[in-house]
């Protein structure tokens, strides 16, 4: 998926700009040939695709777009690898990376796209949601899914990621009482949405 992307960013003879340093565990060193800087990255890439698809399915809502997001995310560290400085493992990094990748793609989005629900979803909702449930589970996600996107973005870096408000208020370029009445209103909409 990214990894042919990424190819198409950087032809097979390309060098990386500078060196990095050698730092951690999952930390990518500088090699010496573009072989094995791919190797490396697609080592790296197997070993994060799972969480960095994770996050931009919690974030988008749809997993159409949580695809290309994952993907612009790896195609954007490929092209930043050499800023890795190692002061934390790279896991780390690439999940900073992958958050502002999809705020700024949410930012540059001139309209939203619709969403359709599945009847069977509708149904059970309309039925009610029983907590102990795993139905609870995906009705929650769906719920999420249907939040304006920095009213998500917010709940979900908030509340799912563990972010503190004033990291967020700074990701994305506002206050902190911005960042809490979208909070608010997030976990308003989803009260709503969730209530039988």
């Amino acid at each position: 998926m990214a990894i042919e992307a990424v190819r198409k960013v950087r032809g097979p003879g390309d060098r990386p700009r500078s060196r990095a340093p050698a730092a951690g565990p999952g930390a990518p060193t500088a090699p010496d040939t573009a072989a094995e800087r791919r190797a490396r990255f697609e080592r790296l890439y197997n070993e994060n695709a799972g969480r960095v698809y994770a996050l931009c399915l919690r974030l988008a809502g749809e997993p159409a777009l949580a695809e290309e997001l994952a993907q612009d995310a790896f195609v954007r560290a490929w092209e930043k690898l050499d800023t890795f400085r190692g002061e934390s493992r790279f896991a780390t990094w690439m999940h900073r990376l992958t958050v502002n990748v999809v705020y700024n793609a949410f930012r540059s989005r001139s309209r939203r796209p619709t969403r359709t629900e599945e009847p069977e979803m509708l149904e059970l909702l309309d039925g009610g949601v029983d907590p102990s449930s795993a139905v609870l589970g995906i009705a929650l996600d769906r719920a999420i899914g249907t939040l304006p996107d920095r009213a998500r973005m917010v709940f979900v870096l908030y509340d799912v990621e563990g972010y503190p408000q004033e990291e967020i208020a700074e990701m994305m370029g506002t206050t902190v009482g911005t960042v809490k009445s979208q909070l608010h209103r997030a976990r308003k909409l989803l009260r709503e949405e969730l209530t039988p």
